[in-house]
């Protein structure tokens, strides 16, 4: 064999000795086979003992360990692995949470003192003063309205609704009574509020910033703007207390639509004070803070109502209210308010706004306006207009009217400039320059009584030519030979036209300035027939000259201005005199009289001696009438601002109408009084009158007027002129007899 085989081996497997006390002998370790660390005699190395302790595990040797020593080796579980990374995680957050803190707590504090070192000196700090408010009220201290920058009073927290600071509060900063101007929790919660949603959902701001914010500063959003709102709002909170700030800023808040302050604000929605506001009209107030312009309920009702909800259920959530009240609440239908103020009354009050610089100069302070209008007229006077128009606005295409009247004084009772105040603030009454037509005739007819006529002269109503101008009478007839006051009585164009001729237009002029008429007229023929404008108000003022007796008294809307604290500033003198003679006023009532008795103003009988004129310009682009009793004088007028047509309306219809149902009410409960047909013994034109001899020479004394619907309107008027006034020879003269001359 090439290989001769060897006898095999064989192996000898190691054998480990056992031990009495059943541990393992062979491959045991001695204290001599560890290998110590230099320098380190006697020192165990663990970290090797360990890593053999494992080694035997791992080869399943039947080592017996010491207690405790299996869990010290186990692996750690993928759990509690990732719960260990989570606390690592934490604890780190946490730190850098904390070292962050303090570096913008920093960072915070320079800003602070930055933007503070900007602002003037805290010793000049001072809360400026509201802005001025301008109360306009009745004769009988009924409200008409506020004016000024705010729109409405300040009122004391103690005065306003309770409701309404509840309401505020809760929805706006619910830990006001807890924080000291700045709310650190309030603001952290904000911007967790904002990051969530991923835009800006809340400010973050207290009430007690805002005011800040108010007071002081722009509404700039910048971070300068904001730091300098904080140290502002500190301020206030050191300076005042908490109800002070409270009131400070129910009082200069913006609540929409041009209302600054609860009292403006409800005012303006709902009619009434701030005192008397419930719970929902608080609620809604409150949800209008969030954004005023786009939740007011003149502009978004539902939005507004729907905001007021959520202010009922913080309400409810912080115990102001109880469940049943909320529920209650919210089962009101949504409140809806007009674009604007309504109400006649607001003519009265813009009025006011313009008539007072030229009486005490600049506002300075809070102020109380009296006026000389009756509410009560005030509210007769625009259901006229606004009946009619309603009635016959369509179908005769007529779209707006205005009313003013005046009492013997001067003093103006009623003014109406407009068909609906929230859709037009243009006063028609005293703004609008129109053609009167026949109702500028009564001056040229006084003009022409004043050189010697006579409501007896006879004067031909014949077609008659000035120039190239052919003037023709209502529907193109003609009476002939007819007396003076006929013409006027039926409105004769052809006789205005002669008599212009024949006094001069420079004549005529002049008797309607003195009278009170103040616009431009033009020296033509046509001025006879009314072809200049002029306003409602200065026609009418000009005709109470003859209601009165031949006495001018400039009209007049104020009758007093007074600080809040009781101070006068003015106070309406009366200063009336002699504009034209008691013959040639009695004579131009006892004309104008038979206009309303058997003339073109027959609409407007109502069992009340009362006299006027109609007036119709071309193609019925105007409607006029002016007439007077012994105790007013009102004139009203009906047309449209584009000067459109209007269908068959003339002076004898719509105005007549709207003139005898306003009248009708002015009167009720009022003696019947006569004219001034009977006149005194001749005074010279031009005469001023003493204070006291004019009966009542303030809007006010005189009759008075009850309140009930069957007593009169409320007010007052002054006494109708006596018509038993003798002559010097201590006997009646009447009309008959001026114009027999006896």
């Amino acid at each position: 064999m090439l290989f001769s085989r060897k006898k095999k081996k064989k192996r000898v497997e190691p054998r480990l000795a056992s031990r009495n006390d059943g541990g393992l002998e062979g491959l045991a370790l001695t204290a001599d086979d560890r290998v110590l660390p230099k320098g380190k005699p006697g020192r165990k190395p663990v970290k090797k003992a360990a890593t053999s302790k494992r080694r035997a595990v791992r080869a399943g040797s039947n080592v017996k360990q010491p207690k405790g020593a299996r869990r010290a080796v186990r692996k750690p579980t993928r759990q509690k692995r990732s719960r260990n990374r989570g606390r690592s995680f934490i604890g780190g957050l946490f730190y850098w949470t904390f070292v962050l803190s303090i570096w913008g707590g920093i960072g915070l504090a320079g800003v602070l003192v930055y933007y503070a070192a900007q602002l003037p000196s805290a010793s000049t700090w001072a809360v400026p003063d509201r802005p001025p408010n301008v109360k306009i009220v009745s004769t009988n201290g009924t409200l008409i309205g506020n004016r000024g920058a705010t729109g409405g009073q300040a009122l004391g927290l103690h005065e306003m609704s309770p409701y309404i600071p509840q309401a505020v509060v809760a929805i706006e900063d619910r830990r006001f009574f807890n924080h000291f101007g700045f709310d650190p929790k309030g603001f952290a919660r904000a911007m967790a509020a904002n990051v969530a949603a991923g835009r800006l959902v809340q400010g973050g701001s207290t009430l007690t910033q805002q005011l800040a914010k108010n007071l002081f500063l722009s509404a700039d959003r910048t971070v300068g703007r904001k730091a300098q709102e904080v140290l502002l709002a500190l301020w206030l909170e050191q300076q005042y207390s908490k109800e002070q700030i409270l009131e400070m800023y129910l009082n200069r808040v913006y609540f929409g639509s041009g209302a600054y302050g609860v009292e403006a604000a409800a005012r303006r929605y709902f009619n009434k004070s701030a005192r008397d506001v419930s719970l929902p009209e608080a609620a809604l107030l409150a949800g209008l803070l969030k954004a005023p312009s786009r939740l007011s309920p003149a502009r978004n009702p539902e939005g507004a109502e729907e905001r007021a909800q959520l202010v009922l259920s913080a309400m409810r959530d912080q115990g102001l209210v109880s469940d049943s009240e909320m529920t209650a609440a919210m089962a009101r239908h949504t409140t809806r308010a007009a674009k604007y103020w309504t109400g006649s009354e607001h003519y009265v009050a813009d009025a006011v706004m313009e008539q007072l610089p030229e009486l005490i100069g600049g506002i300075q302070g809070d102020l109380i306006v009296d006026t000389t209008v009756d509410l009560a007229l005030q509210k007769f006077a625009e259901g006229a207009i606004r009946d009619l128009i309603a009635e016959h606005g369509s179908e005769r295409a007529v779209s707006q009217g205005a009313l003013v009247s005046i009492d013997r004084t001067g003093a103006v009772r009623a003014l109406v400039g407009g068909h609906d105040y929230a859709n037009s603030q243009f006063d028609r009454a005293r703004e609008a320059k129109r053609q009167p037509g026949s109702a500028f005739k009564p001056f040229v007819y006084m003009a022409a009584i004043e050189q010697g006529y006579t409501p007896s002269t006879i004067v031909n109503d014949a077609p008659v030519r000035i120039g190239k101008w052919q003037p023709e009478n209502y529907n193109e007839k003609y009476y002939g030979d007819v007396p003076l006051s006929t013409a006027l009585s039926k409105s004769l164009n052809s006789v205005a036209a002669r008599l212009m001729q024949n006094v001069g237009s420079g004549s005529v002029i002049e008797a309607a300035s003195r009278l009170g008429i103040e616009s431009r007229l033009d020296p033509n023929a046509s001025l006879a027939l009314g072809t200049s404008e002029v306003s409602l108000m200065e026609l009418t003022s000009a005709y109470t000259t003859f209601a009165s007796g031949g006495w001018r008294n400039k009209h007049y809307l104020i009758k007093r201005v007074t600080t809040s604290d009781g101070k006068v500033l003015y106070e309406h003198k009366a200063d009336p005199w002699q504009a034209i003679s008691p013959q040639v006023a009695g004579m131009m009532s006892a004309m104008m009289q038979r206009t309303v008795s058997e003339g073109t103003a027959t609409r407007a009988q109502f069992g009340h001696p009362a006299a006027g004129k109609t007036g119709t310009t071309q193609n019925s682009k105007d409607a006029w009438f002016v007439g007077y009793t012994a105790n007013l004088t009102t004139g009203v007028w009906f047309g449209n601002d584009d000067n459109t047509p209007m269908k068959k309306v003339t002076g004898g219809f719509l105005p007549a109408e709207a003139w005898k149902q306003f009248m009708v009410r002015a009167h009720e409960g009022v003696p019947v009084a006569q004219l001034p047909d009977f006149v005194a013994q001749p005074q010279l034109v031009g005469q001023r009158r003493p204070q006291n001899g004019l009966p009542s020479a303030r809007a006010g004394d005189g009759f008075n007027f009850g309140s009930s619907p069957n007593t009169g309107n409320g007010g007052n008027f002054p006494p109708p002129p006596d018509p038993q006034t003798t002559a010097s020879t201590g006997q009646p003269r009447g009309i008959v007899d001026i114009i027999l001359g006896r």
